[in-house]
């Protein structure tokens, strides 16, 4: 039984790997997607087009088959080691993956808009957005390898931190390279 459990979970992190590059790489094609709106209209016709053969590709060959088998190898984990629906940190970890499944729903509608050249957020926004998967990578990460509720907080904290300086730090390069 030890050796089918430890294959589910390869499995079980192949396809969360899959699940993360797709929703790493569709929010970066929205970002080209919502740029070429500035573009001179041939420009932005051709280029527009291209991104949703790209989204939609990448959306349903990639994104869906890896978000619905990570689940399935995660539900079949949890079957296999039922005893770890007790322990607060898997269900720490159960919601914060119920929250992403929300983000990669409303992902969806975000390719539903931008196939209707309905596009309301900025590139700016959607760089934001971009990063909510990854506060949800780090998150899920540091929750199943410390297991104590206060360190996994931390670490989530701290990369935040980071994060936040270095993104402000870019700004302040940008207009520094503006002058």
């Amino acid at each position: 039984m030890e050796e089918t459990y430890l294959v589910i979970k390869s499995l079980h992190i192949i396809f969360v790997v899959c699940w993360f590059a797709a929703l790493f790489y569709i929010v970066r094609l929205f970002i080209y997607h919502a740029e070429a709106q500035e573009k001179p209209e041939v420009e932005r016709l051709t280029l527009q087009r291209q991104y949703k053969i790209m989204e939609k590709r990448l959306w349903y060959i990639i994104g869906w088959p890896s978000m619905i088998l990570t689940i399935v190898f995660g539900v079949w984990m949890l079957f296999l080691k039922s005893w770890l629906l007790s322990e607060p940190f898997m269900m720490v970890k159960l919601v914060l993956v119920g929250v992403l499944i929300v983000y990669h729903l409303f992902c969806e509608v975000i390719l539903n808009r931008f196939e209707q050249d309905k596009i309301f957020w900025s590139s700016t926004a959607l760089r934001f957005w971009n990063e909510v998967a990854t506060v949800f990578l780090v998150s899920i990460v540091f929750v199943i390898e410390l297991k104590h509720e206060m360190n996994w907080i931390w670490g989530t904290l701290v990369f935040i931190g980071t994060g936040v300086v270095l993104m402000l730090a870019v700004q302040l390069v940008k207009k520094l390279w503006k002058k």
